[in-house]
């Protein structure tokens, strides 16, 4: 279990103020609601002796932290192979495949990254989600931070908050595109299916943005290269699906098959035999809460999706763009 023991002194600009909201400032690498809780169990101590919330501060007073974490996740541990690309003592970043569900639910009690990452680090048992800050669905492949430490948690939660954690994907899409852009619609729960996401107006859903650049044009499919700019459910399917080019292989949002006219074999067996969204995480940048490092992270296309665009361009060679 590990243990955490901090001292400092209340600065003489807190007095007259709470000792939470002090506190809040005192130790920002934590959240304000861990504090909270941390001061009602009694474990924060002012002058050495346990304090309301409220109580006023004079300043100059010694704070004190003697806290053990909690198990906070009760999962189980299981030997899941992770492809771990980087791992220092604060985080670690990985490379997760597609088919690999992320956070246990329904329907999913085990067998998903969060067990496996529980084996790989048991610590990670004390933080919330075990570390998780953000999450890719189940058949998207690529990068995801975790965090091994709560202050490196409170930093990456906050970072992802104020969109500094740079996101890049790579997506195959239905239909030939002309140039890039940006969406920016509102996305929340469709009313008529709970398992899809769909654009919203502003009082229903969420701000979300996302920016594609238009990387390759097939016969029928475009190759994009997406930025997200928020971080909703399904944002980049709901998104490329709206102005009407949703992702190849998607099984939610329409992505359903396309082939073009006079396709090659290969590439009708290859199209035919995608079955997820064609969507991979491919880079991730952010600055390292703990050391101030910028850090960057790049992964290579997974064989399917690579496979994939070698199909449509064998295709596009053979057949030429303005076949019909």
């Amino acid at each position: 279990m590990t243990t955490i023991r901090q001292q400092a002194e209340v600065p003489l600009t807190a007095a007259g103020r709470r000792f939470d909201q002090a506190l809040a400032e005192m130790f920002p690498e934590y959240s304000r609601s861990r504090l909270s809780s941390w001061i009602k169990a009694g474990v924060v101590t002012l002058d050495g002796a346990p304090a309301p919330p409220r109580q006023l501060l004079r300043g100059g007073e010694r704070v004190e932290l003697d806290v053990e974490l909690e198990t906070e996740v009760r999962s189980h541990p299981e030997a899941i192979v992770l492809d771990i690309v980087h791992e220092d003592e604060h985080l670690l970043v990985l490379d997760k495949p597609a088919g690999l569900v992320v956070h246990p639910g329904a329907g999913n009690p085990a067998g998903t990254l969060l067990n496996g990452l529980l084996h790989h680090d048991p610590k990670l048992a004390e933080l919330p989600r075990a570390g998780i800050v953000h999450r890719l669905d189940k058949d998207t492949s690529g990068l995801m931070v975790v965090a091994r430490t709560l202050p490196t948690y409170t930093a990456l939660v906050d970072l992802l908050s104020r969109h500094e954690v740079e996101r890049q994907y790579e997506a195959v899409v239905l239909g030939t595109m002309v140039a890039g852009g940006t969406v920016d619609e509102p996305i929340g729960r469709s009313m008529g299916d709970r398992l899809r996401q769909a654009v919203r107006d502003e009082e229903d859903g969420k701000r979300a943005v996302t920016h594609y650049r238009l990387r390759e044009r097939f016969r029928a499919h475009s190759l994009l290269q997406c930025q997200l700019e928020t971080g909703r459910t399904h944002q980049i399917r709901v998104h490329l699906t709206h102005i009407g080019h949703p992702l190849v292989g998607d099984p939610l949002y329409g992505g359903g098959l396309k082939l073009p006219k006079g396709a090659t074999a290969e590439l009708a067996a290859t199209l035919r035999g995608f079955r997820r969204q064609a969507l991979h995480a491919e880079k991730l940048s952010f600055i390292h809460p703990a050391t101030g490092e910028a850090m960057s992270f790049s992964v290579e296309r997974p064989d399917d999706q690579r496979l994939l665009i070698e199909a449509l361009r064998a295709d596009l060679v053979e057949n030429g763009p303005d076949h019909h």
